[in-house]
């Protein structure tokens, strides 16, 4: 989760090399990750705690579909761990190779430890390469001066007077793939806390927040190194660089900026309340809460202060948006299937466009490891629209030796997150789709006629 799986992420894509990332608690998408070619897959489980409640679900399920097989998991399944944690000491014992990363680099600093390579490097990247373009800008980094690529970002995203805590991130001709969700991550969870922070808004070339000049919104793109020596947007960050060369001066500049915020850039303080949330739903198991209202295929709750005028999903979203600071930010969380139903990320221009600020767009659970801390730690302007679903007891999928399954967890999850949200007072919606295309249908009209309106 976080870290763990975002850096083999974008290092695989940039690579062209396959690799499935299963870093969500839905059930179908779990169920068509473990029907993916199983029989000549080889699994890699990296956990940093190794106490993360999705990673031990997933190493369950895996484990039971190879014993199905009559293949040995012993032999099909990686660990990557720090050392000493249960997860080290239990797959040890069970005689699991186990990789080992340095337990003082924290996860989202993680890209070039064991966590990003052993499954890069199985997928087939060059991670010779990877570590050869990286070593190249260390010096650069190492030396106190002027020209250090690290400190010029740092203090170019931490350091503006007055701050803009919006870090709109742009790929624009740039050859890494997917980079913007990687530092997404890595900045939210590293500056987000102690009431300030920078918001990472992952944007392409045709984004709303492009044209509305928004006074608190940087603009950094990621271009071609060619195109460097061109003219800079005003007021914008233009930056390129091999990809090992990126992660290492951006892992640097965020530290910088968080030194210029004041804050601790490499503690996480409020990612484990929604975790805690979770568990304590998932031990009580109480029935869910009655909604609002039903619109057709969505049901409607509300947390954190939310009053909705009417009992249509347009009201609802209308009643959010209206809750919105002038310097605030909408976050839309996606408790779905991120594989089989990636049209719901098309929700994030639509809200930009009606809100006339940024949004953020993240798939649950795997956000709660990244910009979750910025959602709770950092300033409170935050409007929250959480899209969750139904799942059925046909379509579920059990966990071995757990008493819940996939879909109460991420449930729970979604449960849980909402509730720590209104306990630091953020407005929060939930829409559940009891039916995921209709469902879909009726938020996106909702959105559409709020900008029209």
């Amino acid at each position: 989760m976080g870290g763990s799986s975002l850096a083999p992420e974008v290092i695989t894509r940039t690579y062209g090399v396959e690799l499935t990332v299963l870093d969500c608690t839905d059930p179908q998408q779990v169920k068509d990750a473990l029907d993916d070619r199983l029989a000549q897959s080889a699994v890699v489980i990296s956990s940093k705690s190794g106490t993360t409640v999705e990673t031990d679900s997933q190493k369950r399920v895996y484990e039971a579909a190879f014993r199905a097989a009559g293949i040995d998991p012993t032999e099909r399944i990686v660990i990557v761990t720090d050392p000493g944690s249960p997860l080290d000491e239990s797959a040890r014992a069970d005689g699991y190779r186990v990789f080992n990363a340095d337990p003082n680099v924290g996860g989202r600093y993680s890209a070039l430890t064991a966590f990003g390579l052993v499954p890069s490097g199985l997928a087939g990247a060059d991670i010779a390469e990877l570590l050869d373009e990286a070593g190249a800008v260390l010096l650069e980094l190492a030396l106190d001066r002027p020209e250090n690529p690290g400190l010029i970002l740092g203090a170019a995203i931490g350091g503006t007077q007055p701050l803009r805590d919006k870090l709109g991130i742009v790929a624009d001709g740039t050859h890494i793939v997917g980079f913007a969700d990687w530092a997404e991550q890595l900045i939210a969870e590293s500056t987000g806390k102690q009431g300030t922070g920078l918001l990472p808004v992952v944007l392409d070339t045709r984004s709303p927040e492009l044209s509305e000049n928004l006074p608190d919104l940087q603009i950094v793109r990621l271009v071609r190194d060619e195109r460097a020596t061109h003219e800079v947007n005003d007021g914008e960050i233009e930056i390129s660089g091999s990809l090992g060369g990126q992660l290492m001066v951006w892992e640097y500049a965020v530290a910088v900026a968080g030194r210029l915020l004041g804050i601790n850039p490499f503690d996480q303080p409020d990612v484990e309340s929604a975790k805690k949330a979770a568990r304590g739903l998932l031990d009580a198991q109480p029935a869910p809460t009655e909604p609002v209202f039903t619109d057709g295929a969505v049901e409607v709750r509300t947390a954190g202060g939310l009053t909705i005028d009417g009992t249509s999903v347009e009201a609802a979203i209308d009643a959010l948006l209206a809750a919105l600071p002038e310097d605030g930010y909408v976050a839309i969380q996606a408790y779905l299937d991120r594989v089989d139903h990636p049209e719901f990320a098309q929700l994030r221009d639509l809200a930009a466009a009606a809100s006339k600020r940024p949004v953020t767009f993240g798939w649950g659970p795997r956000f709660l490891h990244s910009t979750g801390q910025f959602h709770k730690g950092g300033p409170a302007v935050g409007v929250f629209l959480q899209l969750t679903s139904v799942t059925a007891p046909a379509d579920d999928l059990a966990i071995p030796d757990r008493p819940f399954t996939f879909g109460q967890l991420i449930r729970a999850q979604a449960a849980g997150d909402a509730s720590v949200l209104a306990d630091h007072g953020r407005p929060v919606l939930t829409l559940t789709l009891t039916d995921i295309d209709a469902g879909f249908d009726a938020v996106r009209s909702a959105l559409g006629a709020t900008r029209a309106g």
